[in-house]
């Protein structure tokens, strides 16, 4: 069977596109799932979450441990869906697990997930070596801002219909393998990371589509040839548009979004008397059977 990522498969495209806009949800509600606790999911709550993930590549679960601070709340669930090969990235906890929250120490300070300002739209690890891509992202919520700190959540899958409905040649362009670099990091004059460069989409040895992306202005180069700079201009372009697939939501205690690390954002926000603090956890692994 043809792929329909691949840009030769022109029918294969077309029927999973149409079966993809047919299902895929317009409403935020759409993805949400209510339970109980998000250790010990119900058959039937482990199954509407993952119809959600299946039709969406997300969903939003409220769940019913209010500021719990237990750490196996995030990791329990994921593993229920298949995902447990965490990322220990630099910014994480010594379990691997991410505490968001503004944080002000050298270890920190300097990057934005740890700070109250906007984050542009992403896909989380997109600076990560081509063996350590984040295919699932898990996000819960132990305590909300004060005032904001919502995020807008677009679909990859959808994003790459829209950009290969106008244009296949900008999807080859940003599939080529330097379409995106991530220059080399530095703390303290030593090197942490070094330059990364990868496509946008690519396509998993599974069939399933990867999306590696960042909307920052700094520190990223992209590759500079015509096709290169049109493709990445209409791919920012599709994502600040308002079309029926763009949600916007904000998670409260107790709820939490898992995905297949879709497109997201994140305002700004403002603590009150309780700092705002969300458990991230990062996986080399996609949701099982979504």
């Amino acid at each position: 069977m043809n792929n329909p990522f691949d840009l030769s498969a022109d029918e294969a495209f077309e029927g999973w596109r149409e079966q993809k806009l047919a299902a895929s949800p317009t409403r935020l509600d759409d993805i949400v799932v209510e339970i109980d606790d998000p250790r010990r999911l119900t058959q039937a709550e482990h199954g509407a979450i993952l119809d959600r993930c299946r039709r969406a590549n997300m969903a939003i679960y409220v769940g019913n441990t209010a500021d719990d601070p237990d750490k196996s709340i995030p990791t329990t669930l994921g593993a229920a869906f298949g995902l447990q090969r965490l990322d220990h990235n630099r910014g994480a906890d010594d379990d691997a697990i991410t505490s968001l929250t503004v944080q002000t120490d050298a270890r920190h300070r300097d990057y934005i997930p740890y700070s109250n300002r906007p984050i542009a739209w992403h896909t989380d690890g997109y600076y990560n070596s081509a063996e350590r891509q984040i295919h699932g992202l898990l996000l819960h919520c132990v305590h909300p801002a004060e005032q904001g700190g919502a995020n807008d959540l677009l679909d990859h899958e959808i994003a790459y219909i829209l950009v290969r409905d106008h244009s296949p040649d900008y999807i080859r362009a940003l599939m080529h393998p330097e379409c995106m670099t991530i220059p080399a990091s530095y703390v303290d004059g030593e090197q942490v990371r070094p330059e990364r460069s990868g496509p946008v989409f690519s396509v998993r040895a599974d069939g399933r589509l990867h999306m590696r992306f960042t909307n920052r202005g700094r520190n990223i180069h992209w590759r500079d040839d015509p096709l290169s700079v049109e493709a990445v201009a209409y791919l920012k372009d599709v994502l600040h548009r308002d079309t029926p697939w763009h949600m916007s939501g904000r998670l409260e205690a107790g709820w939490g979004l898992i995905s297949n690390n879709v497109l997201h954002t994140r305002t700004g926000f403002e603590d009150g008397n309780i700092p705002r603090l969300l458990y991230r956890a990062r996986y080399y692994d996609r949701i099982e059977d979504a």
